[in-house]
């Protein structure tokens, strides 16, 4: 049975801002808010929160209203986990003495469900060997982990996380992506997720609501906005499409592994995962090209395609084609004279080149020419 879905609806007035949003999120997965700077990502997540009071808003949470013109469930009272920037933890405490701080009274309500919780969250994260640790010997990656374990262990309805990367350099980024991935995979709540980092998108997204001035320019699923023909997400060289897979064979002479989607394959690196295995994979459209007929260099991923659409690009010389593989849809960034030359029209069959393939599952990124 599904989760009954969240209803968010919220009208904050600024000087120079203001949000208007009425959502509909799912009860289960990652919901990421997406946008640039100002958009309005993270006021949305306080007025889930209750850390901004939206006077007309409504909110309701597994068919409980917390929030409308009659009834204001303050922050307190609101059964969430909020994972900031940079997790705040107390220096003189050790990793379990701050994940124990708050939970006493917790404990008493709950008759000590919050320390088989804060059991789970512990494991959950892989941060059993840090537990004797004090806050100032931990790498930032590290004291994320920890972070998001704290707000596990409350035994949230709803965990909302407000850019929990942004203050990583790119190898404690890495080093923490798997164990989000393994959030998206295994917690029965739903994740509320802000970034404006398009490859945190990629990897950790169910579902997408794009913000733009404070308003909804989209909501959807992942796969089906990434590809949409007039979605208004600006990816620039991160433009492309996300596809569930399954490893469907591993080439032990090549180190190779065969990745099987709706109707069609691609070979990509051995990431070290065994024949069905479900993962993403993550194809850009600067490495996907059109022709005519079949090549015969050393692109080794060649698929037969129809176009769908033929749509403008970030720069008038570049026009962005819909291309539908099997069953699913893969973007490829052409020329505007390429498009000319080779008669790129909707319905028109030509074959998909895929010179690289990103193959995201914990941790591991498989990239590489076929």
């Amino acid at each position: 049975m599904s989760a009954p879905p969240i209803e968010a609806r919220f009208r904050v007035d600024w000087p120079g801002f203001s949000l208007d949003v009425d959502l509909t999120l799912p009860g289960r997965g990652v919901t990421v808010l997406f946008g640039a700077s100002g958009s309005g990502k993270t006021t949305l997540l306080r007025c889930l929160a209750g850390l901004e009071r939206a006077p007309q808003g409504r909110l309701v949470v597994e068919g409980e209203v917390w929030q409308d013109v009659r009834t204001w469930r303050p922050v307190h009272r609101r059964p969430i986990g909020y994972v900031f920037q940079e997790a705040s933890l107390f220096d003189h405490l050790s990793v379990m003495g701050n994940l124990r701080y708050g939970l006493r009274r917790l404990d008493r309500l709950l008759r000590g469900a919050s320390s088989r919780r804060l059991a789970q969250a512990v494991a959950l994260l892989g941060i059993e060997h840090l537990l004797e640790r004090r806050p100032t010997h931990l790498s930032g990656g590290e004291r994320q982990r920890v972070g998001i374990a704290r707000a596990l262990a409350l035994g949230p309805r709803v965990l909302l996380m407000d850019e929990p990367l942004a203050a990583l350099d790119q190898r404690r980024r890495q080093e923490i992506l798997p164990y989000l991935e393994r959030l998206r995979d295994e917690l029965d709540i739903p994740v509320v997720y802000v970034t404006h980092a398009p490859d945190e998108v990629a990897r950790l997204a169910d579902q997408l609501v794009v913000l733009e001035a404070g308003r909804v320019q989209a909501c959807g699923s992942l796969q089906s906005l990434l590809v949409h023909p007039d979605q208004p997400l600006r990816l620039g060289e991160e433009a492309g499409a996300v596809l569930e897979a399954t490893i469907g064979e591993i080439d032990p002479r090549w180190h190779l592994a065969r990745v099987d989607f709706d109707g069609a394959h691609l070979w990509t690196r051995d990431p070290g995962l065994a024949p069905g295995r479900r993962v993403r994979v993550r194809v850009l459209a600067r490495d996907v090209s059109l022709a005519d007929q079949p090549g015969v260099g050393s692109i080794q991923n060649v698929l037969a395609g129809e176009v769908e659409s033929v749509g403008d690009d970030d720069h008038p010389a570049l026009a962005m084609v819909r291309v539908r593989v099997g069953g699913a849809v893969l973007l490829a960034r052409l020329t505007r004279r390429a498009v000319d030359q080779l008669g790129v029209l909707p319905g028109r069959r030509l074959w998909v080149q895929v010179k690289s393939v990103a193959l995201l599952e914990g941790g591991l990124k498989a990239a590489g020419g076929m």
